[in-house]
């Protein structure tokens, strides 16, 4: 599992069009990824609003938002297409990413045991690639967090 401090190990996956994202196109500038169960759920559709309504914030810090789930491509299309976003998703079927950074365990939900991510962690890495924070919040604090943990200019840190 990666941890806070060390390099974000590359990876690509299939966005929500089916092209493959690598996120070692972002090196060299502030990404963000946040991980989540499920695309559809309450929390989860939330927490995608509130990084699309702070997109702009984020691209003024030079920095990208990426959201991993093991939804396809597909359900992350119709997901983006029912409730506006604005965000880059990521299918990550195999859920070997998400097992990579840590938020794959399995939790019980509604008497069924699913894989997932049990507090939505995210991971802010730098524009030197090193992991900066691994932080557990609530969907309603990852946005926030996500956002104090940077500089006041990315681009010129």
């Amino acid at each position: 599992m990666v941890r806070k401090g060390d390099f974000a190990p590359a990876f690509t996956l299939k966005n929500q069009q089916g092209e493959p994202v690598s996120l070692e196109d972002f090196y060299g500038r502030w990404s963000v990824l946040y991980f989540y169960p499920r695309d559809f759920t309450s929390g989860c559709t939330k927490e995608a609003i509130d990084f699309t309504e702070r997109k702009a914030d984020f691209e003024a810090l030079g920095a990208v938002v990426l959201g991993v789930s093991p939804d396809s491509p597909e359900r992350h299309q119709r997901f983006i297409e029912k409730n506006g976003l604005e965000i880059t998703l990521l299918s990550d079927e195999e859920r070997g990413v998400l097992k990579m950074y840590g938020p794959g365990e399995s939790r019980r939900i509604v008497g069924r045991r699913q894989k997932g991510s049990s507090a939505r962690p995210f991971s802010s890495i730098p524009r030197d690639g090193f992991k900066r924070s691994g932080r557990r919040c609530g969907y309603g604090l990852n946005v926030r967090v996500a956002r104090r943990g940077m500089p006041k200019s990315c681009s010129r840190d």
